[in-house]
């Protein structure tokens, strides 16, 4: 085989391999060594979901968060955000590992990052929003059955104390306003919260900038030329 045909099959099975990557994990290599996060639909934790749900698998995202910190190729992480939020235990577990992360990260909010999509948001070393992108902050909820014992409601106040404790020490916003945020009564999304639209998460000092994904990678490149 001539060199240009072993050329051709090398570009070929690349791409293929990239296009399997996007399909089964929604994550991809861009140029310059910037490794591609997206973060859609429902967060899925250790219950599968129905087959027709659009999810972000926690057991596909972590291993590859992993092999970008041990990866001396991988420059920066950009992490993109369309959820509806998802699994709290699973949601916080993506959090943290991108907040570990040696490597530069922006994230970039598109349609909105709700619920456990906060964290995840405000979880890498800059975040943007586009214009029109949402996020909604709200008390923690859970379907099925549930035991009406002042225990139930002790678990779900640790846990809203994990997430707004979380958002709170990686994002500008104070805890006492995000507390409030989440438990105001003004805006009925399902029972209570807030939802903020694009500037509104800026000004809320939990997003740092309006911008979409020009100013996202531009950002990105910035942050790892300073740590060059």
């Amino acid at each position: 085989m001539s060199e240009k045909k072993k050329e051709e099959a090398a570009d070929t099975e690349k791409i293929v391999k990239e296009g399997e990557a996007v399909k089964d994990y929604g994550q991809l290599i861009l140029d310059h060594k910037i490794h591609l996060l997206s973060v859609i639909g429902e967060i899925e934790g250790h219950e599968c979901l129905s087959s027709n749900t659009k999810t972000t698998k926690y057991e596909h995202v972590l291993p590859q968060l992993a092999a970008i910190e041990d990866s001396h190729e991988t420059k920066g992480l950009l992490v993109l955000l369309n959820t509806v939020g998802g699994d709290v235990e699973a949601g916080l577990a993506i959090a943290e590992m991108i907040a570990s992360l040696s490597k530069p990260t922006v994230s970039l909010v598109l349609g909105g990052s709700h619920s456990i999509g906060v964290p995840i948001a405000v979880s890498t070393d800059y975040s943007y929003i586009v214009k029109t992108g949402t996020m909604v902050i709200h008390p923690v909820r859970m379907n099925g059955t549930v035991i009406g014992a002042p225990q139930t409601y002790d678990y779900f106040k640790q846990m809203q104390d994990r997430i707004l404790g979380f958002i709170s020490e990686h994002c500008e916003a104070r805890r006492e306003r995000l507390e409030e945020l989440m438990l105001d009564t003004g805006i009925l999304t399902k029972d209570l919260g807030t939802i903020l639209v694009g500037g509104q998460a800026v000004e809320e000092g939990i997003i740092d900038e309006v911008g979409g994904i020009c100013d996202a990678i531009a950002k990105l490149h910035e942050l790892i030329c300073k740590s060059a």
